[in-house]
Order: structure tokens, then sequence, then C-alpha cells
């Protein structure tokens, strides 16, 4: 397929536009034993959650005093019965991860803001458009779901579609165009047909007042 038949001319395979690298391998599953692990420690956590009752605070919370008591209990114990201390790797960040996670953040957080000044100023309505509708879809999906679901269905569907639009590439992307074509054509249909004639209209009542 050229890359004319393909969806938005790309040049890029699917593999490149994600990334090309371990992300892009197990959302393709190149690499299936890591994606079903990431699946199935996923669903285990979900089930846990699920009919444990516990919230994901409470579970770390939870975790974290297990761990602490048992490293402590065996640190104590080593030291009176002459043993070695638990094997902990040295901890802590160093000042180059934080400038890079700082940078991060900054150009994200400022993109996000430019964004945010341009739609209340009135300059991108389509980016108005696209949060709004982006924010009223997250609205119903929340109203009827809850986070853990909601974040464990992503999961699936991330770790699925791509794949399968990988493997059918060829007929995804030909009957999507079709289908653009099919509604490039009705909206000339209908601009000529009923929007002209409103634009004309608007256009003769500002003449006659």
């Amino acid at each position: 397929m050229g890359s004319s038949d393909r969806l938005f001319n790309r040049q890029r395979t699917v593999h490149e536009v994600l990334g090309g690298g371990l992300v892009a391998d197990v959302i393709l599953w190149r690499r299936s034993k890591l994606t079903w692990g990431i699946l199935v420690v996923t669903l285990a956590a979900w089930v846990v959650f699920e009919i444990s009752g516990y919230t994901l605070l409470s579970l770390s919370s939870s975790v974290l005093l297990l761990l602490t008591t048992i490293l402590f209990i065996w640190a104590k114990s080593a030291a009176i019965l002459n043993r070695p201390s638990p094997p902990l790797p040295e901890m802590h960040i160093s000042e180059d991860m934080m400038n890079d996670v700082a940078a991060f953040a900054r150009t994200h957080i400022n993109a996000l803001l430019l964004a945010f000044q341009n739609i209340a100023l009135g300059k991108d309505t389509w980016m108005f458009f696209k949060v709004a509708i982006s924010l009223l879809l997250i609205s119903v999906v929340g109203s009827l779901t809850d986070f853990l679901t909601l974040g464990y269905t992503s999961l699936v569907v991330i770790l699925t579609v791509p794949a399968l639009y990988e493997k059918y590439e060829d007929r995804f992307d030909k009957y999507v165009m079709a289908g653009y074509g099919s509604v490039v054509q009705f909206y000339s249909k209908l601009s000529e047909g009923y929007i002209s004639k409103v634009r004309q209209w608007i256009a003769e009542q500002k003449k006659l007042s």
C-alpha cells in the first residue's frame, strides 16, 4: 500500500508512529511475553481491588507497612545474630535525573497552559471543540464506571486496537478512506443546497438592516 492510500497520507509504519522502542514493541505484541505479563498483572490487581474492597491508597499503605516491618525486623535480627543486613541498593535521586524530570514537566505544562490561554481568549476554536468533546466523553464514561475499571479497559484497548490495526491495516484504511470520501461528498452537497442559502439569507438581512 502506498503512502497516498494510507490514513492521513502517513509515510511511517504503525511501529514508527508509536515511537519504535520498547513501548511500541509491547503495544504491538512484538514482545508477547511482556505484553501478556502486563495484562495478567493488571487483571490480577483489578480483581484484588474489586473483591477486597481496597482502594489504591489503602492497599499501597498496607504493602509498604508490611515491607517496612519485614526489613526492620530483618535488620535488627541481623545485628543481633551477626548476619548480613538486607541487600538494599543505594537509594537516591541524582540531580541530573531531577533536572530532566523538571524540564520534561515544564515543557508539557507550558504547552498545556498555552493551549488553555488560546481557548480562553477565543484564538483556537478547533482546540476548544476538541477539549470540550473530550471532557464531555470523560464525564459520561466516568459516570458509567469507576476509575480502576476504566483504567483496565483503557489498557486492554491500548494493547489490542493498535495490534489489530497493524494486522488489518490495508482493509481498515480502505474502509475509513471510503467513509471519509462519502462524508466529504455529503458535506459538499449539504453546503451547496442549504448552507449557501443560509449565508445568502444572512447577507440579505444585513443589507436590509
